[in-house]
Order: C-alpha cells, then structure tokens, then sequence
C-alpha cells in the first residue's frame, strides 16, 4: 500500500468497516480479464478467522468460473464523503474500505438456513421469517478469507 498512513492493520477496526459495508465485489479469475459482480453479503468471525458469505441464484456466469477457479479477491467500501479544499482549489473524498483474498466454497444444503440468517443479520434483519422454500433453489457461497487490509481516509473537521 502506498499511503501508509491511510492503512488499517488492526483486525477489530477492520470488522467495523465491514460491517458499515452493504455490497461486496467479488472478483474472479476469467481467463484474460476478471470477472467481478457485487454483491450483498453476512459476515461471520470464529476465533479470528473471518467468513464471508453470498447468495444466488443456482447457475450462471459466476458460479461456472467458481467451479473452474475458486480463488477470489473480494473488495467493499463505505462512508464516502467529498472533501472540498476551496482554499487550495482542490478536493479529494473520504472513505473506509476493505480488500482481501480467499477461497470460496458451495455451502452444503443443510448448512444453508444458517448461513443465510447470518447474511440477515448483517442487514439487522434477522427477524424476518423467509420462505425457506427458496434455500432449495438458491446458491449460497462461503468465503474464507486468507488475507485482508484496511484503508481510510476521513474527513478532518
């Protein structure tokens, strides 16, 4: 990285970005140019190692190079702000953002009801009682991060 002074090693500042974060890009290898689709996702952190996990739908372009390729690179962000420096003529925006690295794996179907209400629940949204009709015919991937920095830059007031 290199700014320095705008990175975040410690692994509880990390967290708290990703859970201020609603849309995590997923970026796949495709051959000559990677794939990358946003995504909604739900954060999980046992002893330290952190999951992310995804929904969709049980085919398509994504799932195929999953298949293919497993290793992805991962890519979220939040608090953006402009910054205006009138003074100088310039401006800039302030953000945090998480980046990182890891393998994906298919969730097996009965483990499906709880990774999905570990995605409701990033979206304080834990209460809702859906259709679990739906985990028949819905995809849900886990990610196992390997490695993972920070970054931000805020608004001075």
């Amino acid at each position: 990285m290199r700014r320095k002074d705008r990175e975040i090693t410690d692994f509880d500042a990390i967290i708290d970005i990703i859970k201020k974060c609603d849309t995590c890009r997923l970026a796949m290898n495709d051959g000559n140019y990677p794939y990358i689709v946003p995504m909604n996702f739900g954060l999980d952190v046992q002893d330290g190692q952190v999951y992310l996990y995804f929904h969709c739908a049980m085919e398509g372009k994504k799932l195929d190079l999953l298949r293919r390729d497993n290793r992805v690179t991962f890519e979220m962000d939040c608090d953006h702000s402009l910054i205006l420096h009138e003074e100088d003529m310039n401006c800039t925006m302030s953000f945090e953002s998480v980046i990182g690295r890891g393998t994906v794996e298919f969730v097996a179907d009965e483990d499906k009801y709880e990774a999905l209400m570990i995605l409701m629940r990033h979206y304080h949204a834990e209460d809702f009682k859906f259709n679990t009709d739906m985990i028949k015919v819905t995809a849900v991937l886990k990610l196992t991060v390997t490695e993972m920095t920070g970054k931000r830059r805020k608004k001075i007031h």
